[in-house]
């Protein structure tokens, strides 16, 4: 009797460990699933980068083949190139700022409505979650007359001030729940310490809500780099002008040079993609915190 408790005990538990295992790998279709999924988001950026090592002739030849030889001069002309630098540094001083402004304003209104309990502190949260439902293009023709008069049309300060405003919602949506799951017990025990409540919050809250300000940033910074239509109506100068609106207007003067226009193409989203492909863990860990806060 104890070999065939034995036996079937074991098959129990080899039973568990084939759906232990199953569950963790998944199954084929899934993979394949994903694989399709992958190669379709892959394909066309791979295409944009490849496409600059080759020349006019190879492109209208065999549009999709391998380079044949490699050209690189493509890319040189580009990199050799003053007005793509000074481009590229207006999109830096956009999205850094953006991202600082976005994240510093956003920790502070969400402090104060994760940690503190007060009249409108849930309509308050309500109306920072509607405005992921405002998009910039029903305030885009009102914004810029505002701009206009502010004097900040043609400005890198009329683009990243409106950026920063549209960035707000989904950073405090985010950033909400992670201060609110900052145990009161430590606030506290950091009070009967004789911290202050600016003490607390940078030697406390910062560190322990730090996934969540890494995914913000990186949600920022990305959304400011790519951001096309606010920098089209605000800036009107090339020297003004950031990546985008440069690949743009590239592409119009170099319309029969396609080759060139991938390899400027490729520069221009390359710090955007390896930005996000570093830090994508930390995107997902602090989006799941959120999800679960």
């Amino acid at each position: 009797m104890s070999q065939v408790a034995l036996t079937a005990s074991s098959r129990r538990s080899g039973r568990k460990r084939a759906s232990k295992s199953g569950a963790t790998w998944g199954s084929p279709g899934t993979y394949l699933i994903a694989t399709v999924l992958i190669a379709i988001c892959i394909a066309p950026v791979l295409y944009i980068i490849i496409g600059g090592f080759r020349t006019n002739s190879q492109i209208t030849v065999d549009p999709s083949g391998l380079p044949n030889p490699w050209v690189f001069k493509n890319y040189a002309d580009v990199l050799a190139s003053q007005l793509f630098w000074q481009q590229f540094t207006n999109s830096v001083i956009s999205a850094v700022s953006t991202t600082i402004g976005t994240v510093a304003l956003a920790l502070m209104a969400s402090f104060v409505i994760a940690r503190y309990d007060f009249r409108g502190r849930n309509a308050m949260y309500s109306l920072f979650a509607a405005g992921l439902m405002f998009p910039l293009t029903v305030a885009i023709t009102p914004l810029y007359l505002l701009l206009k008069n502010m004097n900040l049309a043609n400005n890198l300060l009329g683009v990243i001030l409106p950026q920063i405003a549209f960035a707000l919602p989904m950073t405090v949506i985010i950033l909400v729940p992670f201060l609110a799951a900052i145990p009161k017990e430590l606030e506290e025990a950091a009070f009967i310490d004789g911290a202050s409540r600016l003490g607390f919050f940078f030697r406390m809250v910062l560190p322990l809500s730090l996934p969540g300000v890494i995914t913000t940033a990186i949600l920022a910074f990305v959304g400011a780099w790519n951001s096309y239509m606010l920098p089209l109506f605000i800036l009107n100068e090339s020297k003004m002008y950031t990546l985008p609106l440069g690949v743009q207007a590239f592409s119009s003067e170099h319309s029969v040079d396609t080759a060139a226009v991938l390899a400027f193409t490729s520069l221009s989203m390359l710090p955007a993609l390896f930005f996000f492909s570093i830090f994508e863990r930390r995107i997902v860990g602090g989006l799941t915190g959120a999800v679960k806060g």
